[in-house]
């Protein structure tokens, strides 16, 4: 068989072997199964948290991660040390990480909601994940682990204070570009429900997903290395949240939590981190056009758009009007003002820049 666009593909005995091997492997599977009443609440969100994790794993791992290299560049340097290593004992490189992290996404939690509920987190269930990673670790490490479920309330703060040192450093100057590609996600998946409903729109999760109808409710299967677990949402619904560092599929199933699904979100590239959004797109429309634009991801008055940007009323004015005629925006009266917000035309510009 050939490789499209490409010289055939040639395998070795041992590629052969693997490949095989895989195949033999019983797949496993985590099943969400929801009635009517969980359709109805199925919604998206993100966690600052799973990406601490999957950041703290891909510094960990980077040969696994060529896409984040240069962020590595960027970082790799400059990250605490002992905060990265509590945190690779904590998470873990691969596989299970502690619910503590992961537990609450939303659309609007900010990464201090998410370190403030690190804080206040109770501290049994705290012990339970540090037993969790204990069971799947050896040696100095499990010893480790086992010592500090002990004591949940001493490492409790001590996680919070390493999580502070290390996104400080890691993600706080890459936020914004990660939770704007996040939202550029999300916003392209909602529309792809509207036109196709879920099963289209879960179609593209990732490879490891599937979705199916049945009598009186439907599945959703993700496909996992280890674990294997049907749910019933029992009216819960299920929350699905892109992940920006995660490289799979990962669920959320233990209650309290709601039922949740981490999925790859779409759009990462290697250059990410490079600029941002303004940067990116100045040179196709200008530094001050793009400054409005990107400014406009909430409605804003002329006067407020001109502030945003930078620039004077009048100026920002002209720019306006040119972004309405391109479609980019759009422009409503509310009571004495007009306000100018991003068309979905405008939104997947301003994301994919």
């Amino acid at each position: 068989m050939g490789r499209a666009g490409g010289s055939p593909v040639s395998y070795t005995h041992l590629d052969v072997y693997k490949r095989q091997s895989l195949l033999d492997v019983p797949q496993k599977y985590v099943e969400f199964r929801l009635a009517s009443e969980d359709i109805s609440t199925v919604r998206f969100g993100v966690s600052p948290g799973h990406e601490i994790v999957h950041a703290v794993r891909t510094l960990v791992r980077p040969q696994e991660q060529p896409l984040q290299w240069g962020w590595l560049r960027a970082v790799r340097a400059d990250v605490p040390r002992d905060s990265l290593e509590l945190l690779r004992l904590v998470v873990g490189e691969t596989g299970y990480a502690p619910d503590l992290f992961t537990s609450a996404p939303s659309w609007d939690l900010t990464p201090a909601d998410e370190i403030e509920r690190l804080r206040q987190a109770p501290l049994e269930p705290i012990s339970v994940d540090l037993r969790k990673r204990a069971i799947r670790s050896a040696g100095v490490a499990r010893a480790a682990l086992e010592r500090m479920a002990a004591d949940p309330a001493r490492i409790r703060a001590m996680i919070v204070r390493h999580v502070e040192a290390f996104w400080e450093v890691a993600l706080a100057p890459y936020w914004p570009q990660v939770e704007r590609m996040l939202h550029a996600d999300i916003g392209s998946r909602v529309r792809r429900m509207t036109a196709d409903g879920l099963a289209g729109m879960a179609a593209d999760l990732g490879e490891a997903v599937e979705w199916s109808a049945d009598t009186g409710f439907d599945t959703v299967r993700v496909r996992m290395e280890r674990h294997e677990e049907t749910v019933d949402c029992q009216g819960r619904g299920l929350v699905l949240v892109p992940s920006f560092f995660g490289r799979h599929c990962a669920v959320l199933t233990e209650p309290p939590a709601q039922p949740t699904l981490f999925y790859p979100a779409l759009g990462v590239s290697e250059v990410w981190h490079r600029a941002d959004a303004a940067d990116a797109l100045a040179g196709l429309l200008g530094e001050s056009r793009a400054a409005v634009l990107v400014a406009l991801g909430t409605p804003l008055s002329t006067t407020e758009s001109a502030e945003e940007a930078g620039i004077a009323a009048s100026t920002a004015s002209h720019h306006l009007d040119a972004l309405r005629a391109a479609g980019l925006i759009a422009s409503r009266r509310a009571g004495r003002r007009v306000l100018h917000a991003r068309t979905p035309l405008g939104d997947a510009l301003v994301h994919r820049a």
